[in-house]
């Protein structure tokens, strides 16, 4: 007789009330259970009901849809191979744009271009999409169920026991971004980052890419001010148990006839953001947050990655994985009084630059949106939580030097990209912001593509063998970093989806399923297996060696500088050893000309040549970089708009036609005179013009 043996959760509450009444010791069954009803979640479910499996969708809130629906409105596959992104994803989109034209409005983007455009829509129509969506497919969505416990019989889970009803199915899948369920079935999993010789990840251990703000962190008694997490980060190369911040996506408005006020947070304190005004007193002026516009006359308010301060809660996450239903209320609660804080903090206090206070005191709440949750989005973006070690850990050679695989169910392409993990306090004086992943890219505007293989959302089969984790899959930190985007779990959840059906159907293990019919199942819900043609890329460690150019190239680190100009190697590829910026992400704040890179040199011989320019582009660079030509006794001026792609593959762009003197000194000058957004300085390649044949 096998043993049936009970396996509990630590996040079991018994205070939830049900949305849809049903007897607590009720058991209802499924071919396949969905738990989270995350993009990936709702995905798997959709699914697997449209390969005939019965299915239910478990919600631990009241709400469904996680970030697609909570507020997330601008969607991060801009940044992605779009392409790549079909099935669900790719009708779920579709879906929304024709709700806005089917009401006669204007379509906010063209789904079936396939560029990186901006790809925005408010979270009530993305809700009301998604719950169609479900309907059609008849799924049975039922929310407030938290999970308290699953019971096993050797590695198959029986049943899945909620506050508000107890479930059984042949097959699982966990939707959650916290792994809950693959956590209480006994699976091995992982929090926090990894060391760099664990994987070999060098962007793994602590990460220092933002610089230093010259302001003292701790209080008259020697303590840490408020919103610093740690005076002692830990060697750099170790991992540890923290996670990249947590933040809400808010869904603002300045249209005074859709405004609700921004609520005011009760008990402010304003010690509390005395390290945000010595910041502000020392001249930073990276403090904010990201609005992204939306149709509506609404703004998506996003967390500003290259931010010192924003609506992201750093280190007030760390323990969500681990809380039970109330400890994560609790959680919730202080992020959303952070968020009140921080911006009745912006809008009123005297440190703060007009400008900075007028650019966020005209904004309120959508009336139209969430409103019964007073119209504060419900959903608290999980960037990330547990990790699980399943057949397969998807790493930074994955992602970017071995992207093909064997098992491919997707393909993703999000950047590397991480928020801040902590805030130190440097006992030599100065406060770092640490675990920032600046955007790895293949392209300007895109990241890596590679596959991500079935057995990454396998667990090991002695483990559970009737359980798919496609959201909290197998994947460290660095992977996390790419993974973690609604876009790519829609995908992964639409795989995972199928493949719970067919092992329903078939009575086999996830991990006994034939992949060769996976993959006919998967292309027949139209998703993309193949990665995209990878002629003529960059090279992947991101450093191109000047030497290998043709013509006259002059880097970064031959120029004579003048003003506040910081060393970067986040986006790639670059030339040389890196390259240089300075500037603001805020478009209010104008360059003052301060900052100035000179390069001095002379040419072989005289005539015409043409200009190249070496810079990541991206949409917070300045669009009229002044960039002065002098040779001889002509000058001549150009401005750069680098926010303009590079040609695809190329490490430059032309920006114009120079005459240069042979027996004269070529100056040219780089500033940041009335630019707003940031000025990059990689290099600069000079190519003579031939004549014209005649």
């Amino acid at each position: 007789m096998k043993m049936i043996h009970l396996v509990v959760v630590a996040l079991a509450s018994l205070s939830t009330v049900p949305l849809h009444a049903q007897d607590s010791a009720e058991v209802t069954s499924a071919d396949v259970i969905v738990y989270g009803s995350t993009p990936g979640g709702f995905c798997a479910a959709i699914a697997a009901a449209r390969e005939n499996a019965s299915v239910i969708l478990l919600e631990p809130t009241d709400h469904v849809g996680a970030m697609n629906t909570g507020g997330l409105s601008h969607c991060d596959s801009n940044q992605m191979v779009r392409s790549t992104l079909m099935g669900l994803f790719d009708e779920w989109h579709r879906r929304v744009v024709k709700d806005y034209t089917d009401r006669g409005m204007e379509a906010p983007y063209n789904p079936a271009v396939k560029d990186q455009s901006r790809w925005t829509f408010e979270p009530h129509v993305a809700m009301r999409i998604t719950m169609q969506m479900l309907d059609e497919a008849g799924v049975t969505v039922l929310t407030k169920r938290y999970l308290q416990s699953v019971t096993k019989e050797g590695s198959q889970i029986k049943t899945l026991v909620t506050s508000n009803g107890t479930f059984t199915a042949k097959v699982f899948v966990d939707g959650s971004y916290e792994g809950d369920l693959m956590a209480a079935a006994g699976v091995d999993w992982t929090i926090g980052r990894e060391g760099r010789g664990e994987y070999g990840e060098s962007l793994a251990g602590k990460q220092y890419p933002k610089q230093t703000m010259n302001i003292n962190g701790f209080d008259d008694d020697g303590k840490l001010l408020p919103l610093v997490t740690t005076d002692d980060a830990g060697p750099e190369e170790v991992g540890d148990e923290s996670i990249m911040t947590y933040s809400f996506r808010l869904c603002l408005t300045a249209d005074p006839v859709n405004r609700v006020p921004m609520p005011k947070p009760t008990n402010y304190d304003p010690a509390r953001f005395e390290i945000v005004r010595r910041a502000l007193k020392g001249g930073e002026r990276r403090i904010g947050f990201d609005l992204y516009p939306l149709p509506g006359n609404k703004f998506d308010g996003n967390n500003s990655i290259g931010g010192q301060f924003s609506i992201g809660f750093v280190g007030g996450g760390n323990n969500w994985h681990s809380a039970d239903e109330a400890g994560r209320k609790r959680i919730w609660e202080q992020h959303k009084q952070f968020t009140l804080e921080f911006i009745h903090f912006l809008t009123t206090d005297p440190a703060v630059p007009a400008a900075m206070r007028d650019r966020y005191a005209g904004l309120g709440l959508c009336k139209d949106e969430f409103a019964s949750h007073a119209h504060f989005s419900p959903a608290l973006y999980v960037r990330e939580s547990r990790r699980m070690k399943g057949l397969y850990v998807i790493s930074q050679k994955d992602i970017l030097h071995e992207p093909s695989k064997d098992d491919p169910i997707a393909v993703s392409s999000f950047p590397i990209d991480s928020h801040d993990v902590q805030r130190v306090a440097l006992k030599d004086g100065g406060v770092i912001n640490e675990g920032t992943i600046f955007p790895v890219r293949r392209f300007p505007r895109q990241g890596y593509a590679y596959h991500v293989p079935y057995r990454a959302i396998l667990p090991k089969a002695d483990q559970c063998d009737n359980l798919l984790v496609p959201v909290a899959l197998s994947c460290t930190h660095v992977g996390m970093s790419s993974l973690r985007i609604e876009a790519a779990w829609m995908v992964i959840g639409q795989a995972a989806g199928v493949a719970a059906a067919m092992a329903a159907h078939d009575d086999v293990a996830v991990q006994e399923l034939e992949y060769r019919i996976l993959r006919e199942r998967l292309l027949a819900q139209k998703q993309v297996l193949d990665l995209p043609d990878e002629s003529e890329l960059p090279t992947v460690d991101g450093s191109i060696d000047a030497k290998s150019l043709p013509g006259i190239v002059i880097d970064d680190t031959q120029a004579k500088r003048t003003g506040n100009w910081s060393p970067s190697i986040n986006f790639k590829p670059y030339i040389g050893s890196g390259y240089i910026f300075c500037g603001d992400k805020d478009p209010k704040t104008k360059g003052d000309g301060k900052a100035t890179a000179t390069f001095q040199f002379t040419v072989p011989r005289s005539g015409r040549y043409q200009l190249l320019m070496a810079y990541s582009a991206h949409e917070t660079r300045a669009k009229q970089v002044p960039v002065t030509v002098s040779s001889g006794n002509q000058s001549q001026r150009i401005l750069v708009d680098q926010t303009s792609p590079l040609p695809r593959g190329k490490p430059f762009r032309s920006i114009g036609t120079v005459e240069l003197k042979a027996d004269a000194e070529t100056v040219i000058q780089i500033t940041n005179t009335d630019t707003t957004g940031f000025v990059i300085v990689d290099a600069l390649q000079l190519l003579p013009v031939q004549p014209d044949a005649r």
